[in-house]
């Protein structure tokens, strides 16, 4: 296995349109000459629900996802980025990484990115992030990073899902 991912090398890349209406129609992306492991894309809904918000005015910043780079490797990790503009000083965060990839603080330093974001902004004064209780590996990315666990609900998408929340400061 590979060595823990270095958060120095890793950068966060918004996709640009041209490949965000591919992913949403589940196309092949032009990364140029950039490794894309199975896994490390947004998945189309993601994409697609990207594309609704530009449409209706939102800032890229708050509604475009990130790809997770490997300055060093010219590859990408995976993808995170924020679901909407925050509400009441609330954000939500999503994040994922490619499979080949996990295990190795990839998605800690990306969400550890985000968190930094967010705050940089001035806008958000806490993240949450909305977690499938089975998923341990996720839990334990937002609980390394001083998020607190909440009580399991059902989302937008239907599943239920437990909020983990972290209070930032701009």
């Amino acid at each position: 296995m590979s060595q823990v991912a270095d958060p120095e090398s890793i950068a966060l890349i918004p996709v640009d349109l041209p490949n965000l209406r591919r992913l949403a129609a589940s196309e092949a992306v032009d990364l140029g000459a950039m490794a894309i492991p199975d896994g490390a894309l947004p998945p189309a809904k993601v994409a697609t629900r990207a594309l609704t918000q530009l449409e209706l005015g939102r800032p890229p910043f708050w509604c475009v996802p990130f790809l997770v780079v490997s300055e060093i490797r010219q590859s990408v990790l995976g993808g995170c980025g924020f679901k909407t503009a925050p509400v009441n000083g609330t954000v939500e965060i999503s994040y994922g990484v490619a499979r080949s990839e996990r295990g190795r603080g990839v998605a800690t330093s990306a969400v550890e990115r985000l968190l930094q974001l967010a705050a940089s902004t001035g806008l958000a004064q806490q993240v949450v992030a909305h977690i499938l209780p089975d998923n341990v590996a996720s839990s334990r990315v937002v609980s390394r990073l001083g998020f607190s666990s909440g009580q399991a609900l059902v989302d937008s998408d239907g599943e239920t899902v437990v909020p983990w929340v972290r209070r930032i400061a701009p």
